[in-house]
């Protein structure tokens, strides 16, 4: 019987290309046709890979309007509210523990709005199970995003939205 390796147990997350800051915005857009309240999004990758970039094309779509969405670096988080629920957009870059996640009242965020987390590396124990991870890295002139996770079916129809919007 053969042995079952780690590539068998296990599928390759879904990848796109982004090739430029268009193409970043596009899947912001198609992240706003697909998530709803309680959907909790972890953006991974260094400082210039595009998390703030994604987040910020999520919610000016979802507000309708190319509103000014300023980075919540400093203020640790910017709500805003589309379509009768509340959008957190959280930068835990500055925290050092995950104790100061409850202090900012995020935990109890994720089952009622939509959470977009930079920097997720901090929530420690309380990432969400079912948190949409979203790791984006340089690649060539643009970046790569490998989407894993969520709720049931969700990488996959954001895949798929993003094979057939192209």
């Amino acid at each position: 019987m053969p042995r079952k390796t780690a590539a068998m147990s296990s599928p390759v997350p879904p990848s796109v290309f982004l090739p430029d800051d268009c193409a970043t915005t596009r899947l912001g857009r198609l992240l706003a046709r697909l998530l709803r309240a309680g959907d909790v999004v972890l953006l991974e990758g260094g400082i210039g890979a595009g998390k703030t970039h994604l987040a910020r094309a999520f919610i000016q779509h979802k507000l309708g309007k190319m509103e000014d969405v300023p980075s919540p670096t400093f203020t640790l988080v910017q709500t805003y509210e589309a379509d009768g629920y509340d959008i957190w957009h959280a930068d835990l870059y500055r925290l050092s523990h995950p104790d100061e996640v409850m202090e900012l009242g995020l935990e109890a965020a994720f089952d009622t709005a939509v959470c977009l987390i930079e920097w997720p590396d901090r929530l420690g124990n309380l990432t969400p199970d079912n948190a949409l991870r979203i790791s984006l890295s340089p690649h060539d002139d643009g970046r790569v995003a490998v989407i894993s996770g969520g709720r049931t079916g969700l990488a996959d129809a954001l895949k798929a939205s993003w094979v057939s919007d192209a």
